[in-house]
């Protein structure tokens, strides 16, 4: 399938797959998130103001986070070419730098309206699960973020083109007969999974659940996930010398800052520098009367 929908005649402004697939997702997740805000009490219409924010300082993040990634595993591509980091239709975005960029938006919009930051956080924890699961595809249609070889009955045909080394020599490698782990689709199918668990608890405990615990539960979840793909994923650049990747580093980060603020949050363990915050959402004053329900 053409990564490429069409091409305006006489000119290289393309439509591709994979911005309208990512159009899509972004749609359907702030769709979630809307939801998830109006179950807290808060006016669900905050989350298409915030997305005006956090959007674009998500793609900026995105993209800066991938280039950082690949200068840091040793690649020479973006320093050689810096004028390339500016070139996104050639592809390139990376989710970390994605959410951590538009938490950043997303924070200065909450904090020019003084709404509870928390509130959004619980809310958009599911919904990036589902908008990055959404996104998947356009890998496929890419031939992208697949794995190793595998006689497995799932595993996908990826064209010379698109190949990594050592899997590129055709003869060794025959088009028709080598099949490669696609790790979109196993990460596709883990969001899902991770987006259901994170709503049945928000749900099923809505009474019990604390201000921002939906969103550490993100953190495990998306951590644990990460931790497992990249096992699967030869692509990723490598910290020089080891067989790990950033990305593996960071979604360890990821779980251990998730573990510890639900056990610091539900007092198991006490961190004496932190102070503990309301357990309650602060709701602006249009929600609390009722106008926004």
């Amino acid at each position: 399938m053409d990564p490429i929908i069409f091409t305006i005649p006489g000119t290289n402004i393309s439509l591709h797959w994979y911005g309208v697939i990512m159009a899509v997702g972004i749609i359907l997740a702030g769709l979630v998130a809307e939801w998830g805000v109006r179950q807290r009490g808060e006016n669900g219409d905050y989350i298409w103001e915030l997305l005006i924010w956090a959007v674009p300082f998500g793609i900026v993040g995105a993209r800066l986070w991938y280039v950082a990634n690949d200068i840091l595993g040793g690649g020479r591509y973006y320093l050689d070419n810096p004028l390339q980091i500016l070139n996104l239709p050639q592809g390139g975005l990376h989710f970390y730098g994605a959410v951590l960029f538009g938490a950043l938006g997303g924070l200065i919009y909450v904090k020019k309206k003084q709404l509870d930051f928390r509130i959004f956080l619980d809310a958009a924890a599911p919904a990036l699960l589902i908008g990055q699961a959404l996104v998947r595809p356009a890998n496929f249609i890419n031939q992208e973020l697949y794995g190793q070889p595998t006689t497995l009955p799932w595993g996908i045909r990826i064209e010379e083109a698109h190949r990594i080394m050592p899997w590129k020599n055709m003869y060794q490698f025959p088009y028709d007969t080598t099949l490669f782990h696609p790790t979109f689709a196993y990460e596709m199918l883990w969001n899902f999974l991770a987006a259901g668990i994170l709503l049945w608890i928000a749900l099923e405990f809505k009474k019990r659940v604390k201000p921002a615990s939906i969103f550490a539960g993100w953190l495990v979840l998306e951590g644990i996930g990460r931790e497992i793909i990249e096992f699967f994923r030869p692509d990723q650049p490598r910290i020089p010398g080891t067989d790990i990747s950033y990305s593996r580093v960071v979604a360890g980060l990821m779980v251990l800052a998730g573990i510890i603020w639900l056990l610091y949050k539900y007092e198991i363990i006490k961190i004496p520098f932190l102070k503990q915050g309301p357990d309650e959402y602060h709701l602006s004053p249009g929600a609390e009367s009722g106008k926004d329900e």
